[in-house]
């Protein structure tokens, strides 16, 4: 993969990464019961490309804790800083929520919330149990902070026993300083190596591309993940959110992309998912089979 050694944004979008206006009945109807909930998704305070296509077609992905994170991240667009009191009636507007949109397969996650001493678990695990409690059907993905790496809040995850449960590592360990400011490339790994040995069933993780990274050290952390024991793999295009964010170094190639997924496949992941668009919880439905 060729690499753009300097740090000027590269001259427009390629075709690859035109997207769909949101539009259309199913959108405006999920549109007024978040804003009506007062709920945050990931959609909307991340800026997700697909949030046109995921929302007409009925799914959202919930992000709880508030929209303010605790960490600054040069790729999020996410508001970092003093988070908000936290709302303890959250898991049941989220869980009702769902109800109302008949969602079958619901993907939560969170801010950073390290102001905070357990990290936000405790919230995480009771709105699973009220989405459990209100949507007996509705299967689910716990798409998790790394809670520092600290076990008793990462059992209440595993107590809790999602389907699937995720973190992502975000990118390479080389630009893992530079991408994720608070984190620690091990430290993610051990998250998901731990969530393996502690009995989930489907683990799951994501890397951006086009921040400078090396063909070969994808490779690598893709080896790295399947060492942690993790299923399901996600690969996408990092797309800058302002300008005060981390330029996007190179957009990567459609067949890139695809040499990185025949990659991951031949590494024995259950499921690959790798695009310019692709999301960490883009048709997550598709992973719990």
């Amino acid at each position: 993969m060729e690499t753009v050694l300097d740090n000027t944004l590269p001259v427009g979008k390629p075709k690859w990464l035109k997207v769909k206006l949101p539009i259309g009945q199913k959108y405006t109807e999920l549109r007024g019961l978040v804003d009506r909930y007062s709920l945050n998704t990931i959609c909307t305070s991340g800026s997700c490309p697909n949030m046109g296509e995921c929302w007409g077609e009925g799914t959202a992905t919930f992000m709880i804790l508030g929209n303010v994170c605790t960490r600054s991240c040069g790729f999020c667009g996410v508001k970092t800083g003093r988070p908000e009191t936290v709302d303890w009636d959250e898991p049941e507007k989220v869980a009702r929520s769902i109800k109302i949109m008949n969602i079958k397969h619901a993907v939560i996650t969170s801010v950073d919330r390290d102001d905070l001493k357990d990290g936000g678990s405790i919230i995480w695990i009771e709105t699973v149990k009220a989405i459990r409690r209100m949507n007996p059907n509705t299967t689910l993905e716990t798409l998790i902070p790394d809670f520092q790496g600290i076990e008793r809040n990462i059992d209440r995850i595993v107590e809790a026993n999602p389907e699937v449960v995720s973190h992502n590592v975000e990118t390479v360990r080389r630009l893992t300083r530079e991408v994720r400011i608070q984190a620690k490339y091990d430290r993610s790994l051990e998250v998901l190596r731990y969530l393996k040995e502690k009995g989930i069933n489907r683990t799951k993780s994501g890397i951006m591309l086009g921040l400078g990274e090396q063909e070969e050290e994808v490779f690598q952390t893709m080896r790295d993940l399947k060492a942690a024991n993790v299923d399901i793999v996600t690969i996408g295009q990092y797309l800058q959110p302002s300008k005060k964010h981390l330029p996007v170094k190179e957009f990567i190639t459609p067949d890139q992309f695809k040499v990185y997924e025949k990659f991951g496949l031949e590494l024995g992941f259950r499921h690959v998912e790798s695009g310019a668009l692709v999301r960490s919880s883009y048709k997550a439905q598709k992973h719990i089979l």
